[in-house]
């Protein structure tokens, strides 16, 4: 009841408040991890195409235009004050704990990780310590940015493969022929990123991967992360409408 009644204040607030600046985004989606999905686009877009290639690509779908972009987008959902809140939940020393142990993943290449993963097929994870990284993951989105993120790079790339053919589709016709991968990338990707949480976490009390998980239902975050996902696909369907008006001149 508290927490509806909170949404139910934040949204009514939200109608009264002044927009955020765009520039307020910024640590905000470092922390959320949007940030990231904006730096992953280009280069995982443009592995193994030329130099010329790499170089339009790597303009179309440039990270800082890409966050930019998105937080233009948002700019009228959010006030300065909420985002600010927002900033604190995510930044609050659990937070920072749990970022931390994210980062050590890759510290020595993947190769712990990688371990891991084969040692999950033979141990499975206790139910308990599973349910709480699936909430996590549902609350915090990751497998829906991580899913969403490759999903948009193959059909960009299909859309490469057409137009090296002198061949193109419109985006409603793309969107139709590349639709069934969205089924079997979520699945990937929901095995990888619990596998990543089941490793990254390990050594985190259930208390403290509960308290991280509820950060992340706070309903401000849950709405910065719902409008990401649904404003990002508009993103890379411009990119690409900006792609194929480049290759009809001339």
């Amino acid at each position: 009841m508290r927490l509806s009644m909170f949404a139910l204040l934040l949204i009514s607030n939200l109608a009264y408040a002044t927009p955020a600046k765009v520039e307020a985004f910024a640590p905000v989606f470092e922390l959320v991890g949007i940030r990231l999905l904006c730096e992953q686009s280009a280069p995982l877009l443009t592995r193994g195409l030329n130099e010329q290639q790499q170089a339009q690509l790597g303009e179309a779908f440039a990270a800082d235009a890409l966050c930019l972009d998105l937080a233009k987008q948002l700019a009228g959902t959010f006030d300065q004050a909420v985002l600010q809140q927002i900033q604190g939940v995510l930044d609050s020393p659990v937070a920072q704990r749990f970022s931390e142990a994210e980062r050590s993943v890759g510290e020595d290449g993947g190769t712990a990780l990688a371990s891991y993963r084969v040692q999950l097929g033979q141990r499975p994870p206790r139910k308990e310590r599973l349910a709480l990284v699936r909430r996590l993951d549902s609350a915090a989105h990751t497998t829906a940015l991580a899913s969403l993120l490759r999903y948009e790079v193959g059909k960009t790339q299909a859309l490469l493969a057409l137009m090296a053919r002198d061949e193109t589709l419109d985006e409603q016709a793309l969107s139709d022929q590349t639709a069934s991968q969205a089924t079997a990338l979520r699945a990937s990707s929901v095995e990888a990123v619990e596998s990543f949480m089941l490793y990254a976490y390990r050594q985190m009390p259930s208390a403290q991967l509960a308290e991280y998980a509820a950060l992340y239902e706070q309903p401000m975050v849950k709405l910065l992360l719902e409008s990401s996902l649904q404003v990002l696909p508009r993103l890379f369907a411009e990119r690409r409408a900006a792609l194929r008006k480049a290759a009809a001149k001339p």
